[in-house]
C-alpha cells in the first residue's frame, strides 16, 4: 500500500470504529428503556438487540457485492429503504 491508501484506510477504519463505539454505547441504554415497557422480559430485549447485529452481519457480503454490481448508490438507497421499512 501506498500512502495515499494507508491514510484512506485509516480514515475509513477511524469511521468504523466510532461508528461501533457508539452503537455500543447505546445499547445499554435501549436495554435499560426497553424494559420499562409492559409484558417484556430480558429475552425479548436481547432478541431485539440481536437481531439486528445478525441482519447486519448477514446481509453485509451480500449487499457489498450487489454494490460492486450495480453501484453504491443505489444499494445505499436499497439499504435505507429496509432501514426506514424496519
Amino acid at each position: 500500500m501506498n500512502k495515499q491508501e494507508r491514510f484512506f484506510a485509516l480514515k475509513i477504519s477511524s469511521i468504523m470504529a466510532t461508528r461501533m463505539f457508539g452503537l455500543f454505547m447505546i445499547f445499554p441504554v435501549f436495554s435499560v428503556y426497553a424494559s420499562e415497557y409492559e409484558s417484556t422480559t430480558p429475552y425479548l430485549i436481547g432478541l431485539a438487540i440481536g437481531i439486528y447485529g445478525l441482519t447486519q452481519a448477514l446481509l453485509q457480503i451480500p449487499f457489498g457485492y450487489l454494490s460492486d454490481q450495480y453501484g453504491r448508490k443505489p444499494m445505499l438507497i436499497v439499504g435505507l429503504v429496509i432501514f426506514f421499512i424496519g
